[in-house]
């Protein structure tokens, strides 16, 4: 109960406080203000772009190895011409991976070739991707679908000129109508659309776009753009037993040097990819962007935290005559300092919540695919650094009020 009476005559004081200097109180919260904005506008942006590029990176699905002729990212010590020199991968390593690797929940083969026309009577669309992926390619990764259905494996091993389309695609060459059991043409084929995916947009930091994107069995695939310099890659999702995926890797590594013939003394010609190698480059770099968002916003929230510690010595001297009163009435030290320390978190709090206002009012500006979006652990975060910087600058303030001699005090207009 004494609790919420201090409370109360804290906020009361506080509030008095603000409206009769309101001049100088905003002016002084301002460093508050700018510090929370820069720091959470930084995080809230990070935060963004970290979901963004996750959705947009969904593509090469979760615990999943990629065995292909290049790296995802490349090391200065290795040159490039010895990736380059390398064999790709193919089908028939594929197959032999799916025969004998045990450690792995699905596997499957893909490629993918760019800049394509599709048509179907007098409507068309160009620049498609096709993506050519074996029958367990749905397994691996996540595909969303709108209608319809995946391949079947009759479908793959037989190379049936069957597809599943992009949402722009749908719409281009069916416009309002249900695009499954529809057939259209790509270099002079005729093929039957059996699944439509979910329309997705574009991707934060670029990747795959998928509502141009049209999926064909592989085989069907090789038939019509397998060169000479096709690069396909195996793709393996790990099991939840193998949670760090070695055990998968062991096997991928081991068996494929046994097939390519490789001596122990022989280094891989091949990659192997794992997929959360892209997040944790990603992630470095929003890292440093963390970093840069603590130091730019420590400085203006230290000039605001002086400005709050300021207000408060200035209030402490105006307020002396009564502080003696409150004394001699009875008034303990702790009541003294409660009230000034409150008075001092009141106004860093005031000013963190000027600024998540700000961070907030932002958030409805587009910024074309990225959602930007002010989540509860930044508000959070925000206003605990307030109340924290709040602290820090009233506490001397609010003791140097709680030692005050209750004769001086009253003494002193």
């Amino acid at each position: 109960m004494i609790f919420i009476r201090l409370t109360y005559e804290s906020f009361r004081f506080a509030w008095q406080a603000l409206r009769s200097n309101l001049l100088r109180t905003t002016l002084s919260l301002l460093g508050v203000t700018i510090g929370i904005f820069a720091i959470i506008a930084v995080f809230t942006v990070v935060d963004s772009l970290e979901k963004g590029v996750k959705k947009g990176m969904s593509f090469l699905g979760e615990k999943t190895i990629y065995v292909s002729k290049w790296p995802f990212i490349f090391t200065p010590s290795t040159p490039w011409w010895k990736y380059f020199n390398r064999p790709a991968v193919n089908y028939n390593e594929y197959r032999y991976l799916t025969r004998y690797v045990s450690n792995t929940d699905a596997m499957a083969i893909m490629d993918d070739q760019g800049n394509q026309t599709f048509k179907n009577g007098s409507n068309s669309i160009q620049g498609v991707n096709v993506w050519g992926a074996s029958e367990n390619y749905d397994r691996v990764v996540e595909i969303p679908f709108a209608d319809g259905r995946y391949f079947t494996p009759l479908e793959q091993e037989s190379g049936r000129e069957v597809a599943v389309v992009g949402h722009n695609i749908a719409e281009a060459l069916f416009p309002g109508l249900n695009p499954v059991g529809k057939t259209f043409k790509v270099k002079g084929l005729k093929f039957t659309v059996v699944g439509t995916l979910v329309r997705q947009g574009n991707g934060v930091l670029g990747g795959p776009d998928f509502d141009n994107t049209c999926f064909v069995p592989y085989k069907t695939f090789e038939k019509l753009f397998h060169t000479r310099w096709s690069e396909p890659n195996i793709v393996a999702k790990g099991l939840e037993a193998d949670p760090n995926m070695d055990q998968l890797e062991a096997e991928l590594i081991g068996l494929l040097r046994s097939r390519r013939g490789l001596r122990p003394i022989e280094e891989d010609n091949f990659s192997i990819n794992r997929s959360e190698m892209v997040m944790q480059a990603v992630e470095g770099v929003f890292s440093v962007l963390t970093i840069a968002g603590w130091v730019i916003g420590s400085f203006s929230i230290l000039v605001g935290g002086f400005g709050i510690s300021n207000i408060m010595f200035v209030s402490v001297k105006e307020r002396t005559n009564i502080i003696g009163i409150q004394k001699a009435l009875g008034a303990k030290n702790y009541f003294i300092l409660f009230q000034f320390l409150f008075e001092a978190v009141f106004l860093s709090v005031l000013g963190g919540a000027m600024g998540l206002l700000i961070v907030y009012l932002i958030t409805f500006i587009p910024f074309g695919d990225l959602e930007v979006v002010l989540s509860a652990k930044n508000i959070i975060l925000g206003l605990s650094v307030s109340s924290i910087i709040g602290i820090l600058s009233g506490i001397l303030p609010a003791a140097s009020a709680a030692r005050l001699d209750p004769v001086i005090a009253i003494r002193s207009k």
